[in-house]
Protein backbone atom coordinates (compact mmCIF):
# COMPACT_ATOMS: atom_id res chain seq x y z
CA UNK A 1 0.00 0.00 0.00
CA UNK A 2 1.24 3.58 -0.91
CA UNK A 3 1.19 5.53 2.53
CA UNK A 4 0.58 8.83 3.51
CA UNK A 5 3.59 10.40 3.61
CA UNK A 6 5.32 8.53 0.50
CA UNK A 7 2.62 10.13 -1.31
CA UNK A 8 3.73 13.34 0.06
CA UNK A 9 7.55 12.50 -0.59
CA UNK A 10 6.42 11.75 -4.26
CA UNK A 11 4.94 15.14 -4.90
CA UNK A 12 8.13 16.82 -3.29
CA UNK A 13 10.95 15.04 -4.06
CA UNK A 14 10.17 13.03 -7.52
CA UNK A 15 13.19 11.08 -8.14
CA UNK A 16 14.31 7.87 -5.75
CA UNK A 17 17.38 7.08 -3.92
CA UNK A 18 20.10 7.55 -6.40
CA UNK A 19 22.86 4.84 -7.34
CA UNK A 20 25.16 5.62 -4.34
CA UNK A 21 22.27 4.59 -2.02
CA UNK A 22 21.80 8.93 -1.59
CA UNK A 23 18.71 9.85 -0.66
CA UNK A 24 18.09 14.08 -0.48
CA UNK A 25 18.16 15.03 2.83
CA UNK A 26 14.81 16.39 4.32
CA UNK A 27 15.97 19.81 5.83
CA UNK A 28 12.45 20.46 6.90
CA UNK A 29 12.37 17.96 9.05
CA UNK A 30 16.16 17.85 10.19
CA UNK A 31 17.00 17.51 14.35
CA UNK A 32 19.73 17.11 16.38
CA UNK A 33 21.11 14.35 17.54
CA UNK A 34 22.37 15.90 20.95
CA UNK A 35 26.14 14.32 19.70
CA UNK A 36 29.09 16.42 19.45
CA UNK A 37 32.11 16.41 19.62
CA UNK A 38 34.98 19.04 20.53
CA UNK A 39 38.75 19.12 19.48
CA UNK A 40 39.77 21.77 21.65
CA UNK A 41 43.44 19.57 22.48
CA UNK A 42 44.26 20.13 18.88
CA UNK A 43 42.56 23.45 17.41
CA UNK A 44 40.68 26.11 19.00
CA UNK A 45 39.30 27.61 15.45
CA UNK A 46 37.63 24.28 13.25
CA UNK A 47 37.10 25.54 9.98
CA UNK A 48 35.97 22.56 8.21
CA UNK A 49 34.99 19.15 8.35
CA UNK A 50 35.66 15.82 5.61
CA UNK A 51 35.01 12.23 6.15
CA UNK A 52 36.20 9.19 5.02
CA UNK A 53 33.69 7.70 2.43
CA UNK A 54 32.80 4.62 4.76
CA UNK A 55 32.69 7.10 8.12
CA UNK A 56 35.46 5.67 9.84
CA UNK A 57 37.93 8.98 9.31
CA UNK A 58 36.95 12.25 10.37
CA UNK A 59 39.13 14.85 9.13
CA UNK A 60 38.55 18.69 11.05
CA UNK A 61 40.89 21.75 9.55
CA UNK A 62 41.68 24.64 11.50
CA UNK A 63 43.19 28.18 11.01
CA UNK A 64 44.62 28.43 14.15
CA UNK A 65 47.36 25.44 14.15
CA UNK A 66 46.86 26.19 10.21
CA UNK A 67 47.01 22.18 10.07
CA UNK A 68 44.28 19.12 9.41
CA UNK A 69 43.94 17.00 12.28
CA UNK A 70 42.55 13.29 11.11
CA UNK A 71 40.51 11.30 13.39
CA UNK A 72 39.19 7.57 13.90
CA UNK A 73 35.66 6.77 14.73
CA UNK A 74 35.22 3.13 15.91
CA UNK A 75 31.63 3.58 15.06
CA UNK A 76 31.63 4.95 11.61
CA UNK A 77 29.56 8.07 11.24
CA UNK A 78 28.98 8.70 15.24
CA UNK A 79 31.41 11.59 16.08
CA UNK A 80 31.08 10.50 19.83
CA UNK A 81 33.56 7.76 19.02
CA UNK A 82 36.32 9.46 17.65
CA UNK A 83 39.71 9.43 19.18
CA UNK A 84 43.22 11.98 17.55
CA UNK A 85 45.17 10.07 15.43
CA UNK A 86 47.54 12.55 13.93
CA UNK A 87 47.87 16.18 11.82
CA UNK A 88 49.69 17.51 8.73
CA UNK A 89 50.48 21.27 8.86
CA UNK A 90 49.40 23.34 5.12
CA UNK A 91 51.11 26.74 6.80
CA UNK A 92 53.68 26.53 4.16
CA UNK A 93 50.48 27.26 1.76
CA UNK A 94 48.03 28.51 3.73
CA UNK A 95 47.80 30.60 7.16
CA UNK A 96 44.31 31.07 7.03
CA UNK A 97 42.89 27.38 5.45
CA UNK A 98 38.68 27.66 5.67
CA UNK A 99 37.80 24.68 2.63
CA UNK A 100 38.94 20.81 2.65
CA UNK A 101 37.97 18.45 -0.01
CA UNK A 102 39.72 14.83 -0.56
CA UNK A 103 38.80 12.72 -4.16
CA UNK A 104 36.83 10.00 -3.64
CA UNK A 105 39.90 7.52 -3.52
CA UNK A 106 41.63 9.54 -1.15
CA UNK A 107 44.69 10.10 -2.93
CA UNK A 108 44.08 13.74 -3.61
CA UNK A 109 43.32 16.08 -0.91
CA UNK A 110 42.60 19.74 -1.70
CA UNK A 111 42.93 23.41 0.36
CA UNK A 112 41.37 27.04 0.23
CA UNK A 113 41.62 29.72 1.92
CA UNK A 114 41.11 33.47 2.55
CA UNK A 115 45.11 34.40 2.89
CA UNK A 116 46.27 33.15 -0.49
CA UNK A 117 42.69 32.99 -2.12
CA UNK A 118 43.95 30.00 -3.59
CA UNK A 119 43.18 26.39 -3.72
CA UNK A 120 46.42 23.79 -2.73
CA UNK A 121 46.50 20.46 -4.08
CA UNK A 122 48.20 17.72 -2.57
CA UNK A 123 49.09 14.06 -2.90
CA UNK A 124 48.90 11.28 -0.82
CA UNK A 125 51.10 8.22 -1.16
CA UNK A 126 48.81 6.03 1.01
CA UNK A 127 44.99 6.90 0.87
CA UNK A 128 43.49 8.32 3.21
CA UNK A 129 47.18 8.74 5.14
CA UNK A 130 47.26 12.87 5.90
CA UNK A 131 51.03 11.63 7.30
CA UNK A 132 52.23 10.85 3.42
CA UNK A 133 50.38 14.18 2.08
CA UNK A 134 53.02 16.38 -0.18
CA UNK A 135 51.65 19.13 -1.87
CA UNK A 136 51.86 19.79 -5.75
CA UNK A 137 50.68 23.02 -6.96
CA UNK A 138 47.99 25.84 -6.74
CA UNK A 139 45.08 27.45 -8.27
CA UNK A 140 44.17 31.09 -7.77
CA UNK A 141 40.57 32.29 -7.61
CA UNK A 142 40.87 35.79 -6.65
CA UNK A 143 39.67 36.91 -9.49
CA UNK A 144 36.55 35.76 -8.37
CA UNK A 145 36.97 35.61 -4.74
CA UNK A 146 39.18 37.19 -2.24
CA UNK A 147 37.80 35.38 0.50
CA UNK A 148 37.73 31.35 -0.19
CA UNK A 149 35.90 29.51 2.14
CA UNK A 150 34.55 26.00 1.15
CA UNK A 151 35.41 24.25 -1.56
CA UNK A 152 33.61 21.18 -3.33
CA UNK A 153 34.36 18.77 -6.38
CA UNK A 154 31.98 16.57 -8.74
CA UNK A 155 32.62 13.05 -8.14
CA UNK A 156 34.36 13.05 -11.11
CA UNK A 157 36.79 15.80 -10.13
CA UNK A 158 35.69 17.76 -13.81
CA UNK A 159 34.22 20.70 -11.98
CA UNK A 160 35.38 22.52 -8.82
CA UNK A 161 32.98 24.62 -6.65
CA UNK A 162 34.19 27.60 -4.32
CA UNK A 163 32.11 29.52 -1.66
CA UNK A 164 33.03 32.98 -1.06
CA UNK A 165 32.81 35.04 1.85
CA UNK A 166 33.04 38.19 0.18
CA UNK A 167 31.23 37.71 -3.47
CA UNK A 168 28.56 35.75 -1.33
CA UNK A 169 28.30 33.60 -4.49
CA UNK A 170 29.48 29.88 -5.53
CA UNK A 171 31.78 29.90 -8.01
CA UNK A 172 32.06 26.86 -10.74
CA UNK A 173 35.44 26.35 -12.44
CA UNK A 174 35.95 23.33 -15.53
CA UNK A 175 38.47 21.25 -15.13
CA UNK A 176 40.16 19.70 -18.36
CA UNK A 177 41.96 17.26 -16.73
CA UNK A 178 40.24 15.44 -13.53
CA UNK A 179 41.48 16.45 -10.25
CA UNK A 180 44.38 18.57 -12.10
CA UNK A 181 43.98 22.23 -10.45
CA UNK A 182 46.18 23.80 -13.47
CA UNK A 183 43.35 22.85 -15.80
CA UNK A 184 41.03 24.89 -14.21
CA UNK A 185 39.18 27.46 -15.96
CA UNK A 186 36.75 30.10 -14.26
CA UNK A 187 33.03 28.87 -15.74
CA UNK A 188 30.33 31.25 -13.93
CA UNK A 189 28.89 31.55 -10.63
CA UNK A 190 25.39 31.88 -8.58
CA UNK A 191 24.70 34.64 -5.87
CA UNK A 192 23.36 32.99 -2.51
CA UNK A 193 23.17 36.76 -0.83
CA UNK A 194 19.42 36.70 -0.20
CA UNK A 195 19.90 33.44 2.03
CA UNK A 196 23.44 34.07 3.65
CA UNK A 197 26.15 36.81 3.72
CA UNK A 198 28.87 34.92 5.38
CA UNK A 199 29.27 31.71 3.40
CA UNK A 200 31.09 28.84 5.56
CA UNK A 201 30.25 25.17 4.18
CA UNK A 202 29.27 23.73 0.79
CA UNK A 203 27.78 20.62 0.03
CA UNK A 204 26.13 18.83 -3.12
CA UNK A 205 24.26 15.67 -3.97
CA UNK A 206 25.82 13.08 -5.32
CA UNK A 207 24.07 13.92 -8.77
CA UNK A 208 24.63 17.41 -8.27
CA UNK A 209 20.69 18.41 -8.74
CA UNK A 210 21.01 19.95 -5.31
CA UNK A 211 22.87 21.95 -3.10
CA UNK A 212 23.82 22.80 0.57
CA UNK A 213 25.31 26.01 2.25
CA UNK A 214 25.87 26.87 5.64
CA UNK A 215 27.22 30.43 6.97
CA UNK A 216 27.61 32.74 9.89
CA UNK A 217 25.32 35.03 8.53
CA UNK A 218 21.49 33.34 9.02
CA UNK A 219 23.02 30.43 11.18
CA UNK A 220 21.73 27.97 9.12
CA UNK A 221 21.78 25.64 6.73
CA UNK A 222 19.99 25.97 3.12
CA UNK A 223 19.22 23.96 0.14
CA UNK A 224 19.11 24.57 -3.77
CA UNK A 225 17.17 22.66 -7.01
CA UNK A 226 19.60 22.39 -9.60
CA UNK A 227 17.35 21.76 -12.85
CA UNK A 228 20.95 20.59 -14.61
CA UNK A 229 23.07 19.01 -12.59
CA UNK A 230 26.57 20.60 -11.47
CA UNK A 231 25.48 23.65 -12.96
CA UNK A 232 24.85 26.48 -10.64
CA UNK A 233 23.45 28.70 -13.41
CA UNK A 234 20.46 26.49 -13.11
CA UNK A 235 20.51 26.71 -9.48
CA UNK A 236 16.98 28.13 -7.28
CA UNK A 237 16.79 28.17 -3.80
CA UNK A 238 14.05 25.68 -2.56
CA UNK A 239 12.97 28.07 0.39
CA UNK A 240 13.86 25.18 2.66
CA UNK A 241 16.78 25.77 5.91
CA UNK A 242 17.85 24.60 9.28
CA UNK A 243 18.64 26.63 11.71
CA UNK A 244 21.64 25.21 13.65
CA UNK A 245 22.05 28.44 15.89
CA UNK A 246 20.63 26.50 18.98
CA UNK A 247 23.96 24.40 19.10
CA UNK A 248 26.36 27.40 17.79
CA UNK A 249 26.17 30.84 15.90
CA UNK A 250 29.46 30.49 13.69
CA UNK A 251 28.87 27.50 11.76
CA UNK A 252 32.03 27.38 9.09
CA UNK A 253 31.96 23.56 7.70
CA UNK A 254 29.17 21.31 6.46
CA UNK A 255 29.35 17.19 5.80
CA UNK A 256 26.73 14.75 5.22
CA UNK A 257 26.75 11.12 5.62
CA UNK A 258 26.95 9.18 2.47
CA UNK A 259 23.71 8.28 2.27
CA UNK A 260 22.42 11.76 3.44
CA UNK A 261 20.45 10.81 6.33
CA UNK A 262 23.05 12.71 8.69
CA UNK A 263 24.16 16.09 8.69
CA UNK A 264 27.42 17.51 10.21
CA UNK A 265 28.30 21.19 10.86
CA UNK A 266 31.32 22.63 12.48
CA UNK A 267 31.27 25.66 14.43
CA UNK A 268 34.26 28.10 14.82
CA UNK A 269 33.41 29.42 18.37
CA UNK A 270 32.14 26.11 20.06
CA UNK A 271 35.27 24.44 18.41
CA UNK A 272 32.76 21.27 18.37
CA UNK A 273 31.63 19.25 15.79
CA UNK A 274 27.94 18.69 15.96
CA UNK A 275 25.58 15.85 14.45
CA UNK A 276 22.06 15.87 13.04
CA UNK A 277 19.47 13.34 11.47
CA UNK A 278 18.50 14.57 8.27
CA UNK A 279 15.95 11.48 6.80
CA UNK A 280 12.51 11.66 6.01
CA UNK A 281 10.66 10.13 9.07
CA UNK A 282 9.23 6.37 8.68
CA UNK A 283 6.34 6.38 6.30
CA UNK A 284 3.07 6.44 7.92
CA UNK A 285 -0.03 4.00 6.72
CA UNK A 286 -3.01 6.01 6.76
CA UNK A 287 -6.21 3.73 7.04
CA UNK A 288 -9.41 5.32 6.77
CA UNK A 289 -11.20 6.66 9.82
CA UNK A 290 -13.97 4.64 11.29
CA UNK A 291 -16.28 7.52 11.48
CA UNK A 292 -19.41 4.84 13.04
CA UNK A 293 -17.11 3.40 15.43
CA UNK A 294 -15.02 6.90 16.24
CA UNK A 295 -15.22 8.59 20.09
CA UNK A 296 -13.96 11.71 21.84
CA UNK A 297 -10.61 11.83 23.19
CA UNK A 298 -11.40 13.74 26.60
CA UNK A 299 -8.91 16.19 24.91
CA UNK A 300 -9.08 19.64 24.50
CA UNK A 301 -7.36 22.73 23.94
CA UNK A 302 -8.17 26.27 23.97
CA UNK A 303 -6.81 28.77 21.72
CA UNK A 304 -8.85 31.88 23.20
CA UNK A 305 -5.52 33.35 24.74
CA UNK A 306 -4.51 34.09 20.35
CA UNK A 307 -7.60 33.96 18.54
CA UNK A 308 -11.57 34.35 19.52
CA UNK A 309 -13.03 33.17 16.30
CA UNK A 310 -10.93 30.45 15.32
CA UNK A 311 -12.24 28.47 11.64
CA UNK A 312 -9.49 26.42 10.56
CA UNK A 313 -6.36 24.09 11.00
CA UNK A 314 -3.69 22.30 10.19
CA UNK A 315 -0.63 20.05 11.54
CA UNK A 316 2.92 19.15 10.58
CA UNK A 317 3.02 15.73 9.52
CA UNK A 318 5.06 14.67 12.63
CA UNK A 319 2.24 16.37 15.04
CA UNK A 320 4.76 18.28 16.58
CA UNK A 321 3.61 21.65 15.07
CA UNK A 322 0.42 22.76 14.86
CA UNK A 323 -1.41 25.73 12.84
CA UNK A 324 -5.07 27.86 13.40
CA UNK A 325 -6.08 30.82 11.84
CA UNK A 326 -9.52 32.87 12.32
CA UNK A 327 -10.43 36.05 11.58
CA UNK A 328 -10.11 38.14 15.22
CA UNK A 329 -6.19 38.24 14.93
CA UNK A 330 -6.00 38.62 11.57
CA UNK A 331 -3.43 35.35 10.55
CA UNK A 332 -2.53 31.96 11.01
CA UNK A 333 -1.17 31.23 14.83
CA UNK A 334 1.03 28.21 15.71
CA UNK A 335 1.75 25.79 18.51
CA UNK A 336 4.48 23.07 19.80
CA UNK A 337 3.40 20.00 20.76
CA UNK A 338 5.63 18.35 23.38
CA UNK A 339 3.75 15.14 22.52
CA UNK A 340 3.31 14.62 18.87
CA UNK A 341 -0.23 14.87 17.91
CA UNK A 342 -1.77 15.54 21.62
CA UNK A 343 -3.31 18.48 21.93
CA UNK A 344 -3.13 18.65 25.48
CA UNK A 345 0.92 19.49 25.18
CA UNK A 346 0.46 22.48 23.13
CA UNK A 347 1.94 25.90 23.36
CA UNK A 348 1.58 29.08 21.45
CA UNK A 349 4.99 29.75 19.89
CA UNK A 350 3.95 32.99 17.40
CA UNK A 351 1.53 34.49 14.82
CA UNK A 352 1.85 35.98 11.13
CA UNK A 353 -0.80 38.70 10.42
CA UNK A 354 -2.21 38.63 6.55
CA UNK A 355 -3.46 41.94 7.09
CA UNK A 356 -2.22 43.70 4.46
CA UNK A 357 -4.21 41.14 2.28
CA UNK A 358 -7.42 40.19 4.12
CA UNK A 359 -8.69 40.72 7.44
CA UNK A 360 -11.17 37.82 7.44
CA UNK A 361 -9.05 34.67 7.19
CA UNK A 362 -10.79 31.57 7.31
CA UNK A 363 -8.72 28.70 6.51
CA UNK A 364 -5.16 27.72 5.47
CA UNK A 365 -2.78 24.86 4.38
CA UNK A 366 0.85 24.22 3.90
CA UNK A 367 3.02 22.79 1.20
CA UNK A 368 4.32 19.42 2.34
CA UNK A 369 7.63 20.05 2.71
CA UNK A 370 6.61 23.50 4.64
CA UNK A 371 8.19 26.33 2.15
CA UNK A 372 4.68 27.63 1.36
CA UNK A 373 1.62 28.69 3.51
CA UNK A 374 -1.78 29.33 1.90
CA UNK A 375 -4.42 31.50 3.74
CA UNK A 376 -8.10 31.25 2.38
CA UNK A 377 -10.26 34.52 3.30
CA UNK A 378 -13.89 35.98 3.13
CA UNK A 379 -13.01 39.86 3.36
CA UNK A 380 -11.86 39.53 -0.35
CA UNK A 381 -12.93 36.17 -1.60
CA UNK A 382 -9.47 35.59 -2.07
CA UNK A 383 -6.82 32.60 -1.80
CA UNK A 384 -3.45 33.80 -0.83
CA UNK A 385 -0.05 32.66 -0.88
CA UNK A 386 3.31 32.68 1.11
CA UNK A 387 6.48 31.59 0.25
CA UNK A 388 8.30 30.22 3.88
CA UNK A 389 11.80 31.32 4.10
CA UNK A 390 12.91 28.80 7.24
CA UNK A 391 10.40 25.70 6.47
CA UNK A 392 7.16 25.78 8.93
CA UNK A 393 8.54 28.95 10.56
CA UNK A 394 5.36 31.35 10.00
CA UNK A 395 7.62 34.44 10.91
CA UNK A 396 9.61 33.79 7.64
CA UNK A 397 6.59 34.00 5.41
CA UNK A 398 6.31 36.19 2.43
CA UNK A 399 4.02 37.31 0.03
CA UNK A 400 3.63 35.90 -3.09
CA UNK A 401 0.36 36.47 -4.67
CA UNK A 402 -3.69 35.99 -4.54
CA UNK A 403 -6.31 34.68 -6.79
CA UNK A 404 -10.19 35.08 -6.18
CA UNK A 405 -12.43 32.62 -6.42
CA UNK A 406 -15.54 35.06 -6.06
CA UNK A 407 -16.70 33.98 -9.22
CA UNK A 408 -17.95 30.64 -6.86
CA UNK A 409 -18.23 31.48 -3.35
CA UNK A 410 -18.41 35.07 -1.25
CA UNK A 411 -18.01 33.12 2.28
CA UNK A 412 -15.50 30.59 1.67
CA UNK A 413 -14.43 28.26 4.62
CA UNK A 414 -11.30 25.69 4.56
CA UNK A 415 -8.92 25.08 2.03
CA UNK A 416 -6.94 21.60 0.49
CA UNK A 417 -4.84 21.15 -1.99
CA UNK A 418 -3.86 17.26 -3.34
CA UNK A 419 -0.34 16.21 -2.62
CA UNK A 420 1.05 16.88 -5.60
CA UNK A 421 -0.08 20.73 -5.69
CA UNK A 422 -2.14 20.33 -8.94
CA UNK A 423 -5.38 20.43 -6.97
CA UNK A 424 -6.66 23.51 -4.80
CA UNK A 425 -10.26 22.74 -3.21
CA UNK A 426 -12.05 24.76 -0.69
CA UNK A 427 -15.78 24.96 0.65
CA UNK A 428 -18.36 27.42 0.64
CA UNK A 429 -21.23 28.32 3.15
CA UNK A 430 -23.42 30.07 0.71
CA UNK A 431 -23.38 27.40 -2.57
CA UNK A 432 -22.89 24.18 0.40
CA UNK A 433 -20.67 22.80 -1.60
CA UNK A 434 -17.32 21.89 -2.72
CA UNK A 435 -15.30 23.33 -5.19
CA UNK A 436 -12.45 22.31 -7.20
CA UNK A 437 -9.91 24.12 -8.72
CA UNK A 438 -6.60 22.25 -11.55
CA UNK A 439 -3.21 24.14 -11.47
CA UNK A 440 -1.70 24.23 -14.44
CA UNK A 441 1.48 24.45 -12.57
CA UNK A 442 1.51 22.82 -9.13
CA UNK A 443 1.25 25.20 -6.28
CA UNK A 444 0.96 28.16 -8.26
CA UNK A 445 -2.55 29.71 -7.87
CA UNK A 446 -2.23 32.08 -10.39
CA UNK A 447 -2.61 28.99 -12.66
CA UNK A 448 -5.74 27.84 -11.05
CA UNK A 449 -8.87 27.62 -12.92
CA UNK A 450 -12.60 26.26 -11.67
CA UNK A 451 -12.92 22.32 -12.74
CA UNK A 452 -16.31 21.83 -10.73
CA UNK A 453 -17.88 21.34 -7.83
CA UNK A 454 -20.34 18.90 -5.15
CA UNK A 455 -23.71 19.71 -3.50
CA UNK A 456 -23.84 18.49 0.02
CA UNK A 457 -27.00 20.46 0.81
CA UNK A 458 -28.57 17.02 1.76
CA UNK A 459 -26.53 16.89 4.48
CA UNK A 460 -24.67 19.43 5.36
CA UNK A 461 -26.24 23.14 5.07
CA UNK A 462 -23.09 25.41 6.32
CA UNK A 463 -19.75 23.22 5.59
CA UNK A 464 -17.45 24.89 7.45
CA UNK A 465 -14.35 22.44 7.54
CA UNK A 466 -13.24 19.06 5.42
CA UNK A 467 -10.42 16.48 4.50
CA UNK A 468 -9.45 14.34 1.86
CA UNK A 469 -7.72 10.70 2.43
CA UNK A 470 -4.11 10.57 1.07
CA UNK A 471 -4.89 9.25 -2.52
CA UNK A 472 -8.22 11.51 -2.64
CA UNK A 473 -10.65 8.51 -2.84
CA UNK A 474 -12.76 9.71 0.75
CA UNK A 475 -13.80 12.73 1.89
CA UNK A 476 -14.95 13.82 4.76
CA UNK A 477 -16.85 17.15 5.95
CA UNK A 478 -18.29 18.92 8.84
CA UNK A 479 -20.51 22.48 9.20
CA UNK A 480 -22.37 24.33 11.17
CA UNK A 481 -26.05 22.91 10.15
CA UNK A 482 -25.75 19.38 11.04
CA UNK A 483 -22.61 19.92 13.95
CA UNK A 484 -21.44 16.54 12.44
CA UNK A 485 -18.33 14.93 10.21
CA UNK A 486 -19.98 13.29 7.26
CA UNK A 487 -17.99 10.80 5.12
CA UNK A 488 -18.11 10.55 0.92
CA UNK A 489 -16.84 8.07 -1.41
CA UNK A 490 -15.00 9.44 -4.41
CA UNK A 491 -14.90 7.10 -7.90
CA UNK A 492 -12.48 9.12 -9.49
CA UNK A 493 -9.61 10.06 -6.83
CA UNK A 494 -9.39 13.70 -6.34
CA UNK A 495 -12.53 14.95 -8.17
CA UNK A 496 -15.36 15.81 -6.16
CA UNK A 497 -18.17 15.45 -9.12
CA UNK A 498 -17.91 11.57 -8.58
CA UNK A 499 -18.43 11.71 -4.39
CA UNK A 500 -21.31 9.92 -2.99
CA UNK A 501 -22.38 10.18 0.45
CA UNK A 502 -21.44 7.06 2.62
CA UNK A 503 -24.71 7.74 4.80
CA UNK A 504 -21.82 7.61 7.85
CA UNK A 505 -21.25 10.53 10.39
CA UNK A 506 -20.24 11.38 13.73
CA UNK A 507 -21.77 13.99 15.65
CA UNK A 508 -19.14 16.34 17.31
CA UNK A 509 -22.35 18.45 19.01
CA UNK A 510 -21.59 17.70 22.34
CA UNK A 511 -18.39 19.34 22.21
CA UNK A 512 -19.17 22.37 19.92
CA UNK A 513 -22.39 23.47 18.07
CA UNK A 514 -20.78 25.52 15.31
CA UNK A 515 -17.98 22.93 13.81
CA UNK A 516 -15.42 25.07 12.01
CA UNK A 517 -11.80 23.25 10.62
CA UNK A 518 -10.76 19.59 10.43
CA UNK A 519 -8.12 17.56 10.27
CA UNK A 520 -6.95 13.94 10.87
CA UNK A 521 -3.62 12.35 12.14
CA UNK A 522 -1.08 11.26 9.57
CA UNK A 523 -2.15 7.61 9.72
CA UNK A 524 -5.94 8.48 10.06
CA UNK A 525 -6.68 6.97 13.67
CA UNK A 526 -7.22 10.63 15.70
CA UNK A 527 -9.50 13.92 14.33
CA UNK A 528 -9.20 17.41 15.56
CA UNK A 529 -12.44 19.59 15.22
CA UNK A 530 -11.82 23.60 15.66
CA UNK A 531 -15.15 24.94 18.17
CA UNK A 532 -15.98 28.17 16.86
CA UNK A 533 -18.30 28.70 19.78
CA UNK A 534 -15.71 27.55 22.18
CA UNK A 535 -12.59 28.61 20.40
CA UNK A 536 -11.31 25.19 21.20
CA UNK A 537 -9.84 22.36 19.60
CA UNK A 538 -11.14 18.93 20.35
CA UNK A 539 -9.62 15.35 19.80
CA UNK A 540 -11.07 12.36 18.51
CA UNK A 541 -9.87 8.42 18.13
CA UNK A 542 -11.24 7.19 14.61
CA UNK A 543 -9.48 4.05 14.49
Amino acid sequence: MITSSQKLLMARAGAGPEPSGWTDPDLGNASYDSVSFGYQAQEEQGTDIFFKPDGTVLYVMGETGDAINQYSLSTAWDISTASYVQNFSVSSQEINPRGLFFKPDGTKMYVCGINGDDVNEYSLSTAWDISTASYVQNFSVSAQEASAAAIFFKPDGKKMFIGGATGDDVNEYSLSSAWDISTASYSQSFSISSQETNIGGLYFSPDGTKMFLVGSGADAVFQYSLSTGWDVSSASYDSISFSVASQGTVPVGLFFKSDGSKMYVIDVVQDAVFQYSTAAAAPVEWIDPDLANASYDSVSFSVAGQETSVFDLYFREDGLTMYVVGWNQDGPREYSLSTPWDISTASYVQGFSITAQDTVPTGLFFKPDGSKLYVISQGVDSVHEYNIGTAWDISTSSYVRSFSIAAQEVTPRCLFFSPDGTKMYFAGTIGDDINEYNLSTAWDISTASFSTSFLITSQETGPTGFFFNYDGTKLYVTGTGSDAVHGYTLSTAWNVSTASYDSIAFSVASQDTAPAGLFFKSDGAKMYITGSTTDTIYQYSTA
